[in-house]
């Protein structure tokens, strides 16, 4: 076994770990732990990545759901459009991308370039959201559930999870505390659970009948991220998982530059 392969085989259990310890976060280092510890190209790579995040997102979110904290009625109504939207990206979109998306002069703008840049501006948000303190308020006006603008985020969210193959929790969350008026330990709950079904659905319907996967490595890979979960649980009744959260959003910010400065500045 290469050391390349060793780090990254120890970074999916630190993925796993930082989502035990934090609720969040971890999963969206698998597309750069793919992509350059192991040379897995983008398309797989985003398409391995959703698999990792469902299987993770799955299992917070049945936890939560035993501890009933996760509201179903706001998970099907967000999630049916986000299911929908990562299933099309997947299976119809991603496929079709030219290698070479368009050519400036003679520098040539790839479907890579164009994956990971989005990848990675989308983890600058992600990072600030964990290095934001969250603000829980006790009491909420009673409001009517937004439906339509419900429908419309989701299937929004849905196209960006299936462009870059991570969960898009930053986003969610959000939306379900504005448009569904729950509350954030509900919406936190409630959006591992739209998050795993959105990306699990949307990676067998787009990427397992459209590309073939090494389901060893993939089931390895994810194994190893899952038992990171247990051990980050345990871990986190000893260690202050808020002071955490703020160093890995500075490691999120930093990653993000990385893959921008891999990407665009090295040939």
């Amino acid at each position: 076994m290469e050391i390349f392969e060793i780090i990254g085989y120890s970074s999916a259990l630190v993925i796993g770990i930082s989502l035990g310890l934090i609720g969040g976060g971890g999963s969206i280092l698998a597309v750069p732990v793919l992509a350059y510890l192991f040379s897995i190209n983008e398309k797989t790579a985003t398409a391995y990545s959703l698999f990792i995040v469902g299987s993770s997102a799955l299992i917070g979110g049945l936890k939560n759901h035993f501890k009933g904290l996760v509201d179903w009625r706001t998970a099907l109504v967000f999630g049916l459009p986000a299911i929908i939207g990562v299933s099309v990206v997947r299976h119809y979109i991603v496929p079709t991308l030219p290698d070479v998306l368009f050519s400036v002069a003679d520098v040539e703008f790839t479907r890579r370039m164009g994956m990971f840049g989005l990848f990675a501006i989308l983890m600058i948000p992600a990072a600030l959201s964990m290095l934001k303190e969250q603000v829980v308020k006790e009491t909420k006006e009673t409001v009517r559930y937004n439906y339509l603008m419900i429908i419309i985020e989701g299937f929004f969210i849905g196209m960006i999870t299936g462009m870059v193959g991570a969960g898009g929790g930053f986003l969610i969350i959000p939306a379900l505390v504005i448009l569904a008026n729950v509350e954030m330990k509900i919406a936190v709950a409630t959006s591992l659970i739209i998050i795993a079904f959105k990306s699990l659905i949307g990676f067998f319907i787009g990427d397992a009948l459209k590309i073939d996967i090494d389901w060893p490595f993939l089931t390895v890979f994810t194994s190893i991220s899952l038992v990171g979960i247990f051990i980050g649980s345990y871990i986190g009744s000893f260690i202050d998982g808020k002071k955490l959260k703020k160093g890995f959003g500075y490691f999120i910010f930093v990653m993000a530059i990385f893959i921008f400065y891999m990407e665009f500045f090295i040939k």
